[in-house]
């Protein structure tokens, strides 16, 4: 797979705001919506849930910086992101599935909503990253 993929303004824009997105986002789970976060953590998992909100926070932040700063590494960025995104999808379900209100989601509508929304958040980083395209574009 090769990494100096071509990207549009618009790709780098919406990747460089994905990042930006993650870089708060990872910092409201360390700091003002750590509550809120650990609605989502799944009775399954095995750490303490405060660990994995604050893990899942640093994880974020990660991958806000590697997505503003490493374009030249874009494409493993964009993989690693649309990994981490499937990976947090069972606490969005948990959230779901325990009618947990969090983030403004104070329904059971709401809730699913987000739950078909979330594959948009895979889809993005790979296509902004030019990740898909490095790994099944033509050749």
């Amino acid at each position: 797979m090769k990494n100096n993929v071509h990207t549009s303004k618009t790709q780098d824009a919406l990747r460089v705001l994905l990042g930006l997105l993650l870089l708060f986002t990872g910092t409201s789970h360390l700091t003002f919506a750590r509550t809120d976060f650990l609605a989502q953590v799944p009775d399954w998992v095995p750490l303490e849930d405060d660990l994995v909100v604050l893990l899942s926070g640093i994880a974020e932040i990660a991958l806000g910086l590697m997505l503003v700063g490493l374009g030249k590494y874009k494409v493993y960025v964009g993989w690693l992101a649309a990994v981490f995104f499937i990976a947090i999808f069972p606490g969005n379900y948990a959230q779901y599935k325990n009618q947990a209100d969090a983030f403004g989601l104070n329904t059971d509508n709401l809730r699913l909503i987000r739950l078909f929304l979330h594959p948009l958040l895979v889809i993005w980083p790979l296509w902004s990253t030019g990740a898909w395209k490095a790994a099944f574009g033509k050749k």
